[in-house]
C-alpha cells in the first residue's frame, strides 16, 4: 500500500475541497438554482470548432485560453528572471564584493523595480508590439529587481563562518559564490522563487489590459462592451487559480524549510479539538539535584550504603 506523506496529503484534501465548491457554485449559477450569464466565458468558443471531448469542452474557452496563457508568461518570466537576478544579487552583496561593485549592482536592480510591471508592459508593447512577448520581457525585468533585492538580502544575512572559511583557502570570488554561498542560501532562493511565481501570475492578469498578453486581455474586451457579467466570471476564475497556486507552493516550500511536523496544524484541528498530550511520568531516581547535579536515586544509595 502506497503512502501518502502529510504534506501531499493536506494538499489533495485542500485541492479537492476547493474544486468541489467552485463545482457547486458553477452547477447551483448555470441554472439549477440561478441561470448567470457569466459563465458563458467557459463556454467552447465558435470558432476555431473545438475538436476537445466532451468533458474538455472548457478547454476552448476563452477563460481557459487566457489563463493558461497567464501562467505560460508567468513561468518564463520567472525563469529568465531568476537567471538574469541571481548574478546581481551575488554582485550586490556587501559582504562578497567591495562598494565600488555593490552600489552600481545595486542601482539596477533598483531601476529594474522602480516601476511596475504595468509599465513595464507598456513600454514593451510600444517597442515589441502587442502579444505575450511584450508581457514576458515586462515581468522578467521586474521579477530581476523584486527578485534581485531579496537574493542579496538573504545573502548578507548569511553565516560568516563558511564565507571566512572560503576566504581562508583562497578562494576566488566566483569560486566562493558558486560554492559556497549558493548552496548555503539555496532553501531561501528556492523559497523567493516560487513567491515571484506567485507574484507574476497575479500581475499577469493585469499586464493584458494594455495587451501584453494573458486573461487581461479578455477582462478589457468585454469591459469595453460592459459586460460586467462575464467580467466578473473571469475575476473568479483567477481567484479560483490563485489560491490553487498557493497551495501547491505552500506543498513546495514545505521541502525547502525545517518547521517540525509536530506544530504544523491539521485539518482534523480545525473541526475537533486539540488532543493534549499526557503528563510525563518522571522516575525519581532519574532526577537530577540542582544543587550537586547528581541523580537523586545515587544520592540516595551513597547516604545508605547499607541499603542495597
Amino acid at each position: 500500500m502506497i503512502r501518502i506523506n502529510r504534506e501531499l496529503r493536506e494538499l489533495l484534501v485542500s485541492v479537492t475541497v476547493l474544486i468541489l465548491g467552485f463545482w457547486i457554485i458553477l452547477t447551483l449559477t448555470s441554472g439549477l438554482v440561478w441561470d448567470w450569464n457569466g459563465w458563458r466565458v467557459i463556454e467552447p468558443q465558435s470558432y476555431p470548432p473545438c475538436e476537445a471531448n466532451m468533458f474538455l469542452q472548457f478547454t476552448c474557452s476563452t477563460a481557459w485560453i487566457g489563463m493558461v496563457e497567464t501562467i505560460k508568461i508567468a513561468i518564463l518570466a520567472t525563469f529568465f528572471g531568476m537567471i538574469l537576478s541571481l548574478p546581481m544579487g551575488l554582485l550586490s552583496s556587501r559582504n562578497l564584493f567591495p562598494q565600488y561593485v555593490t552600489y552600481p549592482s545595486r542601482a539596477v536592480v533598483s531601476a529594474c523595480r522602480s516601476l511596475p510591471s504595468l509599465i513595464w508592459a507598456i513600454i514593451f508593447v510600444i517597442i515589441v508590439g502587442l502579444g505575450p512577448t511584450a508581457g514576458i520581457l515586462a515581468m522578467t525585468i521586474y521579477t530581476v529587481g523584486y527578485l534581485g533585492k531579496m537574493q542579496y538580502e538573504a545573502i548578507e544575512g548569511m553565516n560568516s563562518a563558511p564565507l571566512e572559511a572560503a576566504n581562508a583557502m583562497g578562494l576566488t570570488k566566483a569560486e566562493v559564490s558558486f560554492w559556497v554561498v549558493i548552496p548555503e542560501t539555496a532553501n531561501h532562493l528556492i523559497a523567493q522563487m516560487i513567491f515571484m511565481f506567485e507574484y507574476n501570475v497575479r500581475s499577469g492578469t493585469v499586464i493584458g489590459i494594455v495587451g501584453a498578453g494573458g486573461i487581461g486581455y479578455y477582462i478589457n474586451l468585454y469591459l469595453k462592451f460592459l459586460q460586467y457579467e462575464r467580467v466578473a466570471a473571469y475575476l473568479l476564475i483567477i481567484f479560483l487559480v490563485v489560491l490553487l497556486i498557493d497551495l501547491v507552493s505552500i506543498y513546495l516550500r514545505s521541502f525547502f524549510t525545517d518547521e517540525s511536523e509536530n506544530t504544523k496544524p491539521t485539518w482534523s484541528g480545525v473541526f475537533l479539538p486539540p488532543k493534549d498530550d499526557p503528563p510525563e511520568v518522571v522516575n525519581i531516581r532519574d532526577r537530577i539535584d540542582p544543587v550537586t547535579g547528581v541523580k537523586m536515586g545515587e544520592d540516595n544509595q551513597a547516604s545508605n550504603p547499607q541499603q542495597s
